[in-house]
């Protein structure tokens, strides 16, 4: 991503532009295409496919989420035509006392393996970097995920042990997640 020095006079809530993206913060117009991404049960491997309910639920939460955290998800677009390619960014939580940005990701299944997890992701972190410096990024996945655990390696997180929550696959509320750290 290029900034040309106009990220200085960026509001966090601006548009983001790499190579082949548009980044914009999820919205009440997005609930169309975060139900076509949710929907699709490869993308929603974790929690199974959304119902429209769920996805309108966590789009309101997201909308708040940058209101109040001044961070949140972002839609990935293809900025030619507008078409949907996933979404990512970052939540803001406590991790076992430390404020901290989780960043993720989903890409649509037709279009993974193509490197735009990896873009959004660094896109992410160009943009915590500039907003939110303060803040260690954390990003998780559940142990056997190695997809996305390469992902974090590209971005240049570094292992950081591994972090029990509720996992779906793992089919109890203490599975184990992969954790990985910037700082």
């Amino acid at each position: 991503m290029m900034f040309d020095g106009g990220m200085r006079a960026m509001r966090p809530t601006d548009p983001v532009r790499t190579a082949r993206l548009v980044l914009t913060p999820v919205g009440a117009e997005d609930v169309d295409d975060m139900v076509l991404l949710y929907g699709d049960p490869v993308v929603a491997w974790w929690t199974g496919p959304w119902s429209r309910a769920t996805t309108e639920a966590w789009t309101t939460d997201m909308v708040q989420r940058w209101t109040a955290d001044g961070v949140g998800k972002w839609v990935a677009r293809e900025p030619s035509n507008g078409s949907l390619v996933g979404r990512g960014g970052f939540t803001r939580f406590d991790l076992d006392g430390e404020a901290v940005l989780e960043l993720g990701w989903a890409v649509r299944d037709a279009l993974t393996g193509r490197g735009y997890a990896t873009e959004i992701g660094q896109a992410a972190l160009e943009w915590a970097a500039a907003f939110f410096s303060c803040f260690p990024v954390v990003s998780f996945t559940e142990v056997h995920n190695f997809a996305s655990q390469a992902v974090m390696r590209r971005l240049g997180l570094r292992e950081a042990g591994v972090i029990h929550r509720e996992g779906l696959i793992a089919a109890h509320p203490d599975a184990s997640f992969a954790l990985y750290r910037n700082d």
